[in-house]
């Protein structure tokens, strides 16, 4: 009975570990990434936590004028932007500086014309082979719901802790240590051609996307520094809000609804306790 208790014990510590065997090396093969992101203080962290609308604005200006000339943001129409601040006629100056394909017309031909606010961000590419074409073989990500889709979880027994701090933001901590994490390879690491090395990646030791950023490519008009780290923080928080766009609300209600069932606990427990006292 002890020796099948203990098998079954280690089995179960195997399937818990076993996700996170890719931050060893097996058979010196190294499993990516090479160097886990560090973890940031984030405004919307935690239960309570709320976006910074200004960083949110600051984020979709490095978008725009950098991220946007190559990834997309499919499921963002302009008129969500409303939520970032933005006022009707702002939202609609910014449609209009974008050229949208539409049709086709009543001759049947498709034609161009500039964007709405009911409109989504459009790709910077006409088809995936454009893309592809112009960026070395590569397909640039949709970049919509990236906070999301892209995270690393951490080593155990680290992750057990992010359970009970409800800690969600592995995503913008992922894209800000890509983002800012570029170097020269080490002495002996192969880099294929027209890749850059960063042992951040997720997905091998460098990508086909050159280092986006730089200090003074984005002009703030807050005060904000205008620097590497603070641009991928930025963009990283707004990528966070385009994949989750109803954090605070649906936080809100969870509170709302975790008070009502602490209340509605206490009242039964009260009317059972009165109950059964009259039974008594």
């Amino acid at each position: 009975m002890v020796r099948k208790l203990a098998l079954f014990c280690l089995v179960v510590i195997a399937f818990v570990l076993s996700p996170f065997a890719v931050f060893a090396e097996e058979g010196g093969e190294a499993h990516y990434p090479l160097k886990l992101p560090e973890k940031q203080s984030w405004s919307f962290s935690g239960p309570f936590g709320t976006y910074d609308l200004q960083q949110l604005q600051r984020g979709l200006k490095v978008y725009k004028e950098i991220c946007s000339t190559c990834h997309s943001l499919k499921y963002v129409s302009f008129r969500d932007l409303k939520a970032l601040g933005y006022s009707d006629e702002q939202i609609k100056a910014f449609a209009k500086t974008y050229d949208i394909q539409d049709g086709p017309n009543s001759e049947g031909e498709m034609f161009v014309r500039k964007g709405l606010p009911t409109d989504y961000f459009p790709s910077p590419f006409p088809n995936v082979e454009a893309a592809k074409f112009a960026n070395n073989g590569a397909n640039p990500s949709d970049l919509s719901l990236m906070a999301k889709a892209r995270s690393v979880s951490l080593p155990f027994p680290a992750f057990i802790a992010d359970i009970f701090t409800n800690y969600n933001e592995a995503g913008p901590d992922y894209i800000t240590a890509l983002l800012t994490g570029y170097s020269d390879a080490p002495e002996g690491t192969e880099v294929a051609e027209n890749n850059w090395y960063n042992p951040y990646f997720n997905s091998g030791n460098a990508l086909a996307m050159p280092p986006p950023l730089s200090d003074g490519m984005v002009a703030y008009n807050d005060g904000t520094e205008e620097t590497t780290e603070n641009y991928a923080r930025d963009v990283s928080a707004f990528l966070m809000w385009t994949a989750d766009p109803h954090m605070e609300t649906r936080k809100k209600t969870g509170f709302r609804v975790i008070l009502f069932l602490i209340v509605f606990a206490g009242l039964t427990y009260a009317v059972k306790r009165r109950i059964w006292n009259e039974l008594d």
